[in-house]
């Protein structure tokens, strides 16, 4: 089914991406492309699914290297840890949202046009202000 292949070009148009982009995800093996009979990179519907998974995985903060593990059928233990860990990672940065919402949400509600000036933001923090407590690190949800 040549008539489905994509040249590299038409491939990271796409996905908005450089060409380059896409070599470099090969060389770190991501992505194994067919070769025609000239050596040029052809793209088939699963090297876009592979695609679609690196840029969403990187969109959540994925690195290379764990995406690769992620996509490397030899590696099903290690991936369940790479994705265990990269959970956790979510779940931090989710609870770092919701606390900057938070902040934002009062910034935008408070009368006070300067929020380092405001009384129910610095009581949020009257702990670290005072020296009673670091400021916190938010950990990953049980």
């Amino acid at each position: 089914m040549k008539s489905s292949l994509r040249s590299i070009g038409d491939t990271a148009a796409r996905f908005g991406l450089d060409t380059h982009v896409l070599r470099h995800w090969e060389d770190k093996g991501l992505l194994r492309p067919e070769r025609d009979g000239a050596d040029r990179r052809r793209y088939g519907d699963d090297d876009l699914v592979r695609i679609a998974v690196i840029l969403r995985s990187k969109a959540a903060g994925m690195t290379l290297d764990q995406i690769a593990v992620l996509l490397d059928d030899d590696h099903g233990p290690k991936r369940h840890a790479v994705l265990q860990e990269h959970l956790a990672d979510l779940d931090r940065r989710m609870e770092e949202m919701r606390l900057s919402r938070a902040m934002t949400l009062h910034a935008f509600e408070c009368e006070a046009h300067d929020v380092t000036r405001c009384p129910g933001f610095r009581a949020t923090i009257e702990d670290v202000l005072a020296g009673t407590a670091p400021w916190p690190e938010v950990q990953a949800l049980p």
